[in-house]
């Protein structure tokens, strides 16, 4: 009899939550409009990478190099323009995170020019995300981290400000991406939030235009010669795999902390 009951307790506990879930009637339109194209980008996004990694490991590779590296190299000094552009959405897909992007400026343009372009891109790339995730973001994110997530960051970000978005910046390894979407998610100026990613930037931009560099992949990259092409895809998506994984890892460290805060507070 008891656990009966305790059946029933789960299941409509369930229920609530996919009620919840799915109950817009408390936003606006402007705001459902913001949350289908983020969740329609995330299934577009996860089918490329099982695309790219199940199906066909040059894929993606072959699109950076024949839609973004060879046609900004060859367009010479309109080329930057297309490079800022490419910045300013591909933090709309996951298959394309900002990181190989910035590689990219090194294996165009050099490390030292790549590195300055990198910061301009980063810049429209950063400025583009954070409008988004905060004008419809934060009801989708409140789903799935839940409240006391988004207000441990607000609080992060009250205690540190500027700092914390120059220190997230500045280190290499954390996805920029992720950060340009949480950012817009918390209680930030967007002057300070733009101070800050210029500033943390530089360091950022120049680190991966070196990176970049020293792969050795110059354009115009021939994608017609097949195995250097595949060996070419191993590496990249090596890189890509490794980006992924620290946005993952990210998310998941930032939902146990959220968590623990949350205790704390009961």
């Amino acid at each position: 009899m008891e656990k009966n009951e305790n059946n029933d307790s789960s299941s409509s506990k369930l229920k609530k939550y996919i009620k919840n879930l799915f109950n817009f009637s408390q936003y606006s339109v402007k705001t459902i409009l913001f949350i289908i194209l983020f969740v329609a980008l995330v299934v577009f996004s996860l089918f490329i990478l099982y695309y790219n990694y199940f199906v066909d490991t040059t894929f993606v590779y072959i699109i950076i190099a024949e839609w973004f590296v060879n046609p900004i190299y060859e367009l010479q000094f309109w080329g930057i323009f297309l490079f800022i552009g490419v910045m300013a959405i591909q933090g709309l897909l996951v298959p394309i995170p900002s990181e190989i992007v910035l590689l990219s400026t090194g294996m165009i343009w050099g490390w030292l020019f790549g590195g300055i372009m990198g910061i301009f891109g980063s810049m429209a790339a950063s400025l583009l995300c954070f409008y988004i995730s905060r004008k419809g973001g934060r009801p989708l994110a409140k789903k799935f981290v839940g409240e006391s997530g988004l207000d441990f960051a607000d609080k992060m970000i009250k205690k540190y400000g500027i700092k914390a978005i120059i220190v997230s910046r500045f280190i290499p390894f954390i996805s920029f991406d992720v950060i340009s979407y949480a950012s817009g998610l918390v209680d930030i100026d967007v002057k300070k939030y733009s101070i800050g990613t210029l500033i943390g930037s530089i360091f950022r931009a120049f680190f991966y235009s070196i990176w970049g560099a020293l792969l050795g992949f110059t354009p115009p990259i021939d994608i017609s010669d097949v195995g250097k092409i595949k060996a070419q895809s191993g590496v990249f998506n090596a890189i890509l795999l490794v980006v992924l994984a620290i946005l993952f890892v990210m998310f998941v460290l930032f939902y146990l902390i959220s968590k623990r805060h949350e205790k704390k507070n009961r």
